[in-house]
This record gives structure tokens, C-alpha cells and sequence, in this order.
């Protein structure tokens, strides 16, 4: 009997999978119709929906989507509160089976598609989870909340942090809070945050073989060779290190470009950007303004683009203990960022969901049966664990 409820499970979580893949949610459209599609699901499993909306910088609708299931409060159990993102990132030349990266495959135990992985393969898993236990049984809260934006920047986590009311409701039980990105359902206490820079320089466009012109590239000269320096020690001071993640370092990065396609015109704009990988312990604004300050010394527009913050919660905090245990896997620390450097009010975070970060992004992504089946596992004892007497 357990074999065959497994079983059902399993193809429960491939369809409610393969369903929200076919949703084309890249970063740049409206993710309204996959948050729709999955309100109406978790509506039939007994989850009251909330919409956090906004328009982003382009005028795309956007939406955040909270759902809650079980009592509005506990004072015997914190609850538990999953989140994830649905939009997804540029497919790009897929290579994946099938040619079609909104057309599902499920294949060799795998399923392939833009967004299996990231993440909505977790989404499934804790739909699955929720569905295999009565609504009557919650007697905490259990929250499902689905944001847009996380791949460029994290805006939906940021609106929903500064607007919705349901989030204040979130913060105030703090419950245990999942942020499900792939972790191949290990434990994840701690990650890297990242933030991102733009630097303009503007000349005067001229024929080369005159002197009218002003070479953009020129004033964007001392700023590269600022940028080599730091990147450099970066790599070489310890104190701008944290051995508890690898790489140790900021990971910081840059590029440049004057857009020019002929060499007889002056450049008359030349743009760089930097990333770094913020750590917690190391001070990474002190090297920020070290540019910005140089910047404006060469007359070069400086800006700051996006990015969100770095996660560290104890190793040793009780709920960290607990999954643990649960896992049977040491706590570790990533290097990427998600949603949950957004959610600083939540104290209970953790980062944990199926599928390897390996697969994330890729041009054949995808996420195994094995995964997913581990992940509406170790959720479903969550929900347990957390949402009931």
C-alpha cells in the first residue's frame, strides 16, 4: 500500500511539474498566469490565496502569490512557510530532449525543461507534500508563497517585503521558512548574497582622422585597472575572505564595452559593470566605494543596478540541529544567492530543496525523479514536524 501511495505521489508531482513548466515565466514577461494556475491548485487543497502585485521598471505585470492553509496562529508549533520563485531565466539554445524547453520530457529519469530545476521541481514537491495531508490536520499555519523576479534581482521578494500585509503575518508567527532552491535536499544554513554595478562614460563621437573627437574609453581606463587591482586582492587578503564558503572570496567580476563595430568613429560611450559576492564578515562596501570614489574622480557615472543580501544563520540554531537530523546531512554554506537574503525578519531560514544547482540555468536543465520523490519526503515530515500535534 505505502509503494502504491508513493507511486501516486510521484506522477502527482511530474504532472503538477510538467503543467507549470509549460508556462513560459522567463523574467522578462508576467509570471500572473503560472501564480493563477497554481492558486487554483492550492485552492482545491484548502489554501486561502493573497496576491502581492506590482509593475516592474519595464511595465510588465508582475505578482507575488501567499497562500496559507490552518490557523492564522500557533502558540504550541511555529508553522512552516515555503517559498519559492516562478519566473525563470533565458532559455537561450536548448539542447535538452524534445527541442522545446516549455515542452516537458520526462526521460530517463529525468525531467527536462526551463525551470525543472529552478525551481519549480520544488514547487511541486512541497504541493505534493501538502496534499498528501487532510486540511483538517494543520493545526499551525503552513504557507506556500511564489514571488516573481528572482532571477533579476529579487524585486518580488523586495516588493512583497515592503508591501504586503500577509508578509507581516508571515513575520510575525516566523515560522520555520523554507527557501526551496536546489540543494539536493541538504541543509543549507548560509549563502553569499550578490550586487551588481554599472559604470558610464560618455565622450564625443568624431571621424578618427580628426581631433573633435573624445574617446570614451579613455576615462574608463583608471577604473579597469582599479577593478584588476581589487579583484586581485580580493584573491590574496584573508581579511577580505570567509573560509566558511568556497571559493573564500568575493568573487568579484567585471566586464566593459564601447559598443563600437568600426574603427573609424571616436567612441562616444563606453559602459562596465561590476559583480561582487558579499559574505557575511566582510566588509565589501569599503571596496565599492574605493571605485565609486575613483568614478567620480574620472568623471564616470556610477549606479548601482540590483542584487540582494548574504544569509548566515547559525550552524548550532535548533531548527538547523532538527533538519539535520532529519536529512541525516551536515549543514553547509553556497555561494549563490536566493530570495531568502530578502526575508531578514524570518530567524528560522533554510535553505533546501531537490535538484543540484548544477542543473540550474543549464541549456538541457532538469531535475530527477529521485530528487523530487526525496523532496515531497522530507517536506511532507516537515509539514508534520511543524504544522501539526
Amino acid at each position: 500500500m505505502a509503494s502504491q501511495e508513493n507511486c501516486s505521489s510521484t506522477l502527482r508531482c511530474e504532472s503538477w511539474l510538467g503543467r507549470w513548466i509549460g508556462f513560459d515565466s522567463t523574467s522578462d514577461r508576467s509570471n500572473d498566469r503560472i501564480n493563477e494556475d497554481i492558486a487554483g491548485v492550492l485552492t482545491t487543497l484548502g489554501f486561502e490565496v493573497a496576491w502581492d502585485r506590482f509593475v516592474d521598471a519595464d511595465g510588465v505585470p508582475k505578482s507575488n502569490l501567499i497562500a496559507r492553509r490552518g490557523p492564522r496562529s500557533s502558540t504550541s508549533k511555529p508553522g512552516l512557510a515555503y517559498f519559492c520563485h516562478t519566473d525563470v531565466v533565458p532559455t537561450g539554445q536548448w539542447t535538452g530532449p524534445g527541442g522545446n524547453p516549455f515542452a516537458p520530457v520526462s526521460q530517463d529519469g529525468r525531467i527536462y525543461g526551463r525551470g525543472a530545476c529552478d525551481m519549480k521541481g520544488s514547487l511541486a514537491s512541497i504541493v505534493t507534500a501538502a496534499s498528501s495531508i487532510e486540511e483538517a490536520e494543520n493545526t499551525a499555519p503552513l504557507w506556500i508563497v511564489c514571488t516573481a523576479d528572482e532571477e533579476i534581482g529579487f524585486e518580488g521578494a523586495k516588493h512583497m517585503v515592503a508591501h504586503s500585509p500577509h508578509y507581516r503575518e508571515i513575520v510575525a508567527q516566523n515560522p520555520i521558512a523554507i527557501i526551496g532552491e536546489p540543494t539536493e535536499m541538504r541543509v543549507v544554513h548560509a549563502h553569499k548574497g550578490i550586487h551588481v554595478y554599472k559604470m558610464t562614460s560618455i565622450g564625443r563621437a568624431a571621424h578618427s582622422s580628426t581631433d573633435d573627437g573624445v574617446n570614451a574609453n579613455d576615462a574608463m581606463i583608471p577604473l579597469l585597472v582599479k577593478l584588476q587591482e581589487i579583484g586581485k586582492r580580493t584573491r590574496s587578503d584573508r581579511t577580505l575572505q570567509n573560509s566558511n564558503f568556497f571559493p573564500p572570496h568575493l568573487s568579484w567580476n567585471y566586464g566593459v564595452s564601447d559598443f563600437m563595430t568600426v574603427n573609424n568613429i571616436t567612441p562616444e560611450r563606453c559602459v562596465a559593470w561590476l559583480s561582487c559576492r558579499s559574505m557575511p564578515g566582510v566588509d565589501h562596501e569599503q571596496l565599492i566605494d574605493e571605485v565609486r570614489k575613483l568614478a567620480g574622480q574620472c568623471r564616470v557615472g556610477f549606479e548601482f543596478l540590483h542584487g540582494g543580501g548574504s544569509v548566515w544563520i547559525d550552524p548550532k540554531s535548533n531548527h538547523i540541529r532538527d533538519l539535520v537530523k532529519l536529512v541525516e546531512l551536515p549543514a553547509e554554506t553556497v555561494c549563490y544567492g536566493t530570495d531568502g537574503g530578502e526575508f531578514k525578519e524570518l530567524r528560522q531560514r533554510v535553505v533546501l530543496g531537490p535538484g543540484s544547482i548544477e542543473q540550474a540555468h543549464t541549456s538541457d536543465e532538469w531535475v530527477s525523479i529521485d530528487q523530487l520523490e526525496r523532496g515531497i519526503e522530507v517536506y511532507r515530515q516537515m509539514i508534520l514536524n511543524y504544522c501539526h500535534e
